[in-house]
């Protein structure tokens, strides 16, 4: 028997409640033989770090668990720095698979000489269905090579583009071909393990947000490839009501989500590449992590009153109001974080 030739890096996205349905979907859709598994556990709450340690045990994989929250990042990077195989493939804890997931990206990697190798990445249930992303660029009108060879004193022009997010998997089947991309998801996205002895660890300071479009820079930037790889397809669950947050989620989405943590990374993703965004992509990426904490806490709290909670409307009103008391919770829940890392 070969020995695997890819490492699973599973790391926890946003939340903690898929992680029974993810990793079963993992096992049922890929060969044990053809991967080792390694699972990064941040602080999951006692039920799920029971579960973890059960699976470990049964499924023989590796579970390292830390007793504080981790950044994406971070944990990515524990787990890189204990993978020994030629591929590494990170995985959030939130993600379904496609029957040959990975022998698809790995023969992409193979055939092309590519760096990193992105999936079809879809969203929602049923899986497979809607796109969330397939491929992406940054660099106005596509021109890659122009954005690293150009570093203006005034920033270089940027806009993050995703392709086909959001539309239907099945209005896409034309467009579906393996090409070079711009960036990768780190929903799901496969990278050679020698990579990181070029570009280094992934880069803590970025907390929540554009670390997959970083690491897609450096690694462009360094003179590697990014390909996006069709016949490979995953699906990202958001929180919904089929998939709904439990209480239990809620102090590590919030601190993800947090106004402080995307500010941080946003102002350091721009500062470190010297971009000059879009007039409003700033402050629309700002907004997105309040409304992010409203659709994912604080809608389903109020759709748990009694009575008034029934009404969609009223419970999404009484949402918004809640906002401002959140902000200051949230504003909270980030300084206590911030004395336990320093």
């Amino acid at each position: 028997m070969t020995a695997p030739r890819a490492t699973i890096i599973v790391s926890q996205r946003e939340r903690f409640g898929m992680t029974k349905e993810s990793l079963d979907s993992l096992y049922a859709n890929t060969d044990p033989a053809e991967m080792e598994v390694i699972y990064v556990d941040g602080k999951s709450p006692p039920r799920i770090k029971a579960l973890l340690e059960q699976e470990a045990a049964e499924r023989g994989f590796r579970l390292i668990r830390k007793e504080q929250f981790l950044t994406p990042n971070q944990a990515r990077n524990i787990g890189v720095a204990e993978a020994k195989t030629e591929y590494v493939v990170f995985v959030d804890n939130d993600v379904l698979f496609a029957p040959g997931w990975l022998p698809a990206l790995i023969a992409c990697a193979d055939e092309e000489g590519a760096s990193i190798v992105a999936p079809l990445t879809c969203q929602g249930l049923p899986a497979h269905s809607e796109i969330h992303h397939a491929g992406g660029d940054y660099a106005p009108g596509g021109d890659m090579a122009g954005f690293f060879e150009n570093n203006p004193e005034h920033g270089r022009a940027f806009d993050e583009v995703m392709h086909g997010h959001a539309e239907k998997v099945a209005d896409w089947q034309a467009r579906m071909t393996r090409k070079q991309t711009g960036m990768c998801e780190f929903h799901c996205a496969l990278a050679r393990r020698d990579v990181f002895d070029t570009v280094g660890p992934l880069d803590e300071k970025l907390m929540s947000t554009k670390e997959h479009i970083d690491f897609s820079m450096s690694v462009r930037q360094a003179g590697g490839t990014v390909w996006f790889e069709p016949a490979s397809v995953i699906t990202y669950v958001f929180p919904c009501r089929a998939r709904p947050m439990t209480p239990e989620d809620w102090p590590f989405f919030a601190l993800r989500w947090s106004d402080a943590y995307g500010s941080r990374s946003l102002q350091h993703f721009i500062e470190k590449w010297n971009l000059k965004p879009r007039a409003d992509y700033v402050d629309s990426k700002r907004r997105t992590y309040a409304g992010r904490r409203m659709q994912g806490m604080l809608v389903p709290m109020m759709r748990g009153l009694p009575v008034v909670g029934r009404n969609d409307k009223i419970a999404r009103k009484l949402a918004r109001a809640s906002m401002f008391p959140e902000r200051l919770v949230n504003a909270a829940l980030v300084r206590r974080q911030d004395r336990q890392d320093a």
